[in-house]
């Protein structure tokens, strides 16, 4: 949850923000498809917190006792208001990243013939038998992430996507468990086609919310590391309207971070700050060295760390 430059085989004139598009087909005029899209999922963002106070209403009158009503009453307005403020805060973060990426639909142009087997992209190297372990301490515990590179692969919009298996644990016991998958154009540009994830409370799943896969009900891959990224880059990671929208921003290339791992200290990496309407108070930054990936995470507000701290190899 829970991650272009100019591809060759992209038409120049179709490459908006690295990312090929289809043109428009029939379009009587020019449709500025990020913001329509932008205002239809803030209509029914706004829709589903009118109906959930319904409902939540609907449940507060069976309570026997009147003040107990009264009180679940205000906390449904509430959770309302809470619940369309939001919907306005994800407006505002997809309106932000129209700016950026334009008014054209987003539609990459997949062909398989144009992706590799191998993932070998120095910042995003997905070698299979590798795991990388990271650890944070989070609110409601010790966090461990067991990032595993599998000998799976998935075959998505007729591409052969290497699968990994991400674990999470909180004070040792299984909180998420996701399958991801990613492939490699020609270019060096390394795609996320899709993730199967699972949220768990209490050893049950809790919720499904981020899964998607691209081709299926509107969902499309995005670019999770860029073959040459330079400051400014601004790109999807992944795009299923309402569902999986993380953006990711070129903001540094020759950060020095220092996590558990390795010699403990690496210099010019890649930061990327990611954001997504979907919790529009997360901005987070993710640290890249060469030859490794993914070292380090940061929350920009509260300083929280996600730090590398084991690449076990060989499995």
């Amino acid at each position: 949850m829970s991650w272009k430059k100019r591809a060759a085989f992209w038409p120049r004139a179709l490459v908006i923000g690295g990312i090929g598009l289809l043109p428009a087909v029939g379009a009587a005029k020019p449709l500025d498809a990020c913001r329509t899209s932008t205002n239809a999922v803030y209509d029914s963002c706004t829709a589903a917190a009118r109906s959930d106070r319904v409902l939540a209403v609907g449940k507060c009158d069976n309570l026997a006792d009147a003040g107990a009503v009264q009180a679940c009453r205000a906390q449904a307005s509430a959770d309302a208001k809470d619940a369309r403020a939001t919907c306005a805060d994800g407006r505002k973060v997809r309106m932000g990243a129209c700016g950026k990426l334009g008014a054209t639909a987003y539609q990459p142009k997949i062909a398989p013939a144009n992706f590799v087997a191998k993932i070998d992209n120095p910042f995003f190297p997905l070698v299979p038998g590798t795991t990388f372990v990271y650890l944070s301490q989070t609110p409601d515990g010790l966090e461990r992430d067991e990032f595993a590179v599998t000998h799976n692969t998935r075959v998505i919009l007729g591409v052969t996507c290497t699968e990994v298996h991400d674990t999470v644990t909180t004070n040792g016991v299984l909180t998420e468990d996701t399958l991801d998958w990613f492939a490699q154009d020609t270019t060096g540009n390394v795609w996320y086609f899709g993730e199967n994830t699972h949220e768990l409370t209490d050893g049950l799943i809790s919720t499904i919310d981020g899964t998607f896969r691209g081709g299926i009900d509107g969902a499309q891959p995005g670019i999770v590391m860029e073959a040459h990224p330079a400051i400014g880059d601004f790109y999807r990671q992944e795009f299923d309207l309402g569902n999986a929208e993380d953006f990711a921003e070129v903001v540094g290339l020759n950060a020095t971070v220092t996590v558990p791992y390795g010699n403990g200290s690496f210099t010019n990496c890649l930061d990327t700050r990611e954001t997504t309407p979907l919790e529009p108070d997360l901005h987070e930054h993710k640290f890249y060295a060469a030859g490794i990936g993914n070292v380090l995470e940061t929350d920009e507000d509260t300083g929280a760390r996600t730090e590398l701290i084991e690449v076990k190899t060989g499995q």
